[in-house]
């Protein structure tokens, strides 16, 4: 098939957004699919040298092609400035591709536009990365945002309880499929030991999304602010939060920019690390949305075992070894402690999972089958 995926590696120009896009761009080009890349959010990109929000993209382009050569998508991406103007491939390039392109797929708002030749094609989903604010963004009545919606054949979501009765998440008149995040494992597997014993994340405190729901992470964040007191387990958070207060409390904060500067940064920091420990966002946990981050899967995809917030995704994945659910303080602290006591076994089974339930190919194939059914 031809598929057309819309991302936001250049608006959001991090290193796990770019990963998120890759392993899609990568594991359908590895099932025998041509893949174009595609931005066109309207938005002005995020200048990480200059640590701004530019009208300039020269910035967000060079970080998509920068992300995407390595693996032979040099020449396969488009970028659509906010003024309407083109990089990457040309206007015209664009469209011959969507001209009989099989599929669309937009990831987490790759593109707020329908133009026409994105419309003419003849499956068109959408994968929600962000559940929870997307459906109760829907829920509000906007008529742009619904009817947005309403152009995609089948929509998809991170959130493996949406639509179910074990989370109260308002789907109206929308069905959301869950699928995962797919992971190319083979981009992840390390022979390296941890660096040091030090469990991790990548995380944003606060976002400014969606600010009329008081879901991000500061809020769950802080009902484990004394956990390190409370464990043996030594961490590392690379956040953008308050370092001064985590620093106090034995969090060890790095500056989240320096660890997710590039795609290569990023993936160095998780092999590195010797398992994560994660937080959700409290929307998520609130919902009892099912949400399961895409970082920890490729932590698990590195061999590193993972201690995460239960959203509900313990209803759906193994979560007994390499893979450790808490919900409160007292959980995590035993959670950490049986890490400790046998590391080697919970690394072994960590990357059985990944390769179980989110290498690429296993995702892809039944998101193929249910688009273009």
């Amino acid at each position: 098939m031809k598929i057309l995926l819309a991302g936001v590696i250049g608006r959001y120009p991090y290193g796990g957004v770019a990963w998120c896009s890759l392993m899609y761009l990568i594991g359908l080009r590895e099932l025998g699919h041509d893949v174009v890349y595609l931005e066109d959010t309207g938005e002005c990109v995020y200048d990480a040298d200059r640590n701004t929000i530019s009208t300039d993209p020269t910035y967000g382009t060079n970080y998509i092609h920068s992300a995407l050569k390595p693996f032979e998508f040099g020449d396969r991406w488009c970028f659509i400035n906010y003024d309407g103007t083109y990089r990457g491939m040309t206007q015209s390039a664009l469209r011959d591709f969507c001209a009989d392109a099989d599929l669309y797929v937009n990831l987490s708002g790759g593109s707020w536009f329908w133009r026409d030749e994105y419309r003419r094609i003849p499956s068109k989903i959408f994968i929600d990365s962000d559940p929870v604010f997307t459906q109760l963004a829907i829920a509000k009545g906007d008529a742009w945002y619904v009817e947005f919606f309403r152009g995609f054949d089948q929509l998809f979501t991170f959130g493996a309880n949406i639509g179910a009765d074990s989370s109260d998440v308002p789907t109206g008149e929308f069905t959301w499929h869950h699928t995962w995040q797919p992971v190319v494992t083979r981009l992840w597997h390390t022979n390296n030991p941890p660096a040091d014993n030090r469990v991790t994340t990548v995380m944003t405190w606060k976002t400014e999304s969606f600010t009329d729901v008081d879901g991000n992470k500061d809020r769950e964040f802080v009902k484990f602010l004394d956990l390190p007191s409370r464990t043996s387990s030594h961490f590392q958070l690379a956040v953008n939060g308050p370092h001064e207060l985590l620093r106090e409390r034995g969090w060890n904060p790095v500056d989240a920019m320096r660890v997710s500067r590039s795609p290569w940064d990023y993936r160095r920091f998780i092999q590195q690390s010797r398992g994560e420990f994660g937080i959700a966002k409290h929307a998520y946990v609130s919902r009892r949305s099912g949400w399961f981050s895409d970082r920890t899967e490729c932590y698990l995809a590195a061999g590193r075992p993972a201690v995460v917030q239960d959203t509900g995704w313990s209803d759906h994945l193994p979560s007994t070894t390499g893979l450790l659910p808490f919900s409160n303080t007292e959980e995590a602290v035993e959670a950490l402690a049986r890490l400790d006591r046998d590391y080697a076994a919970h690394a072994r089974v960590a990357g059985e999972i990944a390769e179980e339930h989110f290498v690429a190919a296993r995702v892809l194939n039944p998101l193929l089958e249910r688009a273009c059914a």
